[in-house]
């Protein structure tokens, strides 16, 4: 007759902890495929809605999914990401940010006008920065001051914006916004996170669209039409 294992014996204690372990284990296992189409919605949900606030969309209300697939048009250049929107019969072009902060990473997209200068929107988001000081990068105080900003110079060289402490001057020919007070780290890395993350693009901001160029080409035509004549009144 088979001996019973004594439940006080370390042979035990390892067996039941072993089958614990087991068990548990093969719980997660499940439960994260179960959940794992979920939690891939949810992330690429919370994506959809960065974007649409960068391109000044309300996503408070409605259904912020419905509206993307609307107006958002996903494309990559090689292993870039690009997302072309049409936004009251306008197109814009948002790209993606990535940076470092004070306690973590940073990131957002900035939606640019089909000039591929103007800044439309922007938005941002973080891993950890402090409450009420980096983190207020989120905030559309801080946000709307790049509104309306040029990221190229008035030869059409791509410049960024600088995030500047008060008092500070950009480089000429390079357009900036007031830091957040108290937030130095944090604004500084939202500052080289714009430049660094603009130049990935530079070739793509470089082509302007064929409109801006028929435009220049025009100018260029009429101006060379006109001067023999000034020359000849003169």
């Amino acid at each position: 007759m088979a001996k019973q294992l004594s439940t006080e014996s370390n042979l035990y204690t390892i067996l039941y902890a072993t089958v614990i372990v087991v068990i548990v284990a093969v719980l997660l296992a499940v439960v994260s495929q179960v959940l794992s189409p979920r939690q891939t919605a949810n992330k690429r949900l919370d994506t959809q809605k960065q974007i649409l606030v960068a391109l000044n969309q309300d996503v408070t209300t409605g259904n912020p999914a419905a509206l993307y697939d609307q107006i958002v048009e996903e494309q990559t250049m090689g292993d870039k990401q690009l997302f072309v929107a049409h936004v009251d019969g306008a197109t814009k072009y948002v790209l993606p940010l990535k940076g470092q902060g004070l306690w973590g990473g940073i990131w957002g997209y900035i939606a640019l006008d089909e000039d591929k200068n103007t800044i439309f929107g922007i938005n941002f988001g973080h891993e950890g920065e402090t409450p009420g000081l980096g983190a207020e990068i989120v905030t559309e105080n801080f946000r709307s001051r790049f509104f309306g900003k040029h990221i190229c110079d008035a030869e059409g060289n791509l410049r960024s914006v600088a995030v500047l402490k008060v008092g500070k001057n950009a480089e000429p020919g390079q357009e900036q916004i007031d830091a957040w007070a108290g937030a130095t780290i944090t604004s500084t890395g939202v500052n080289d996170m714009l430049l660094n993350s603009l130049n990935l693009y530079a070739e793509f901001l470089a082509d302007k669209p064929a409109a801006e160029q028929d435009s220049l080409q025009t100018v260029a035509t009429t101006e060379e039409i006109v001067e023999p004549v000034n020359v000849e009144e003169k």
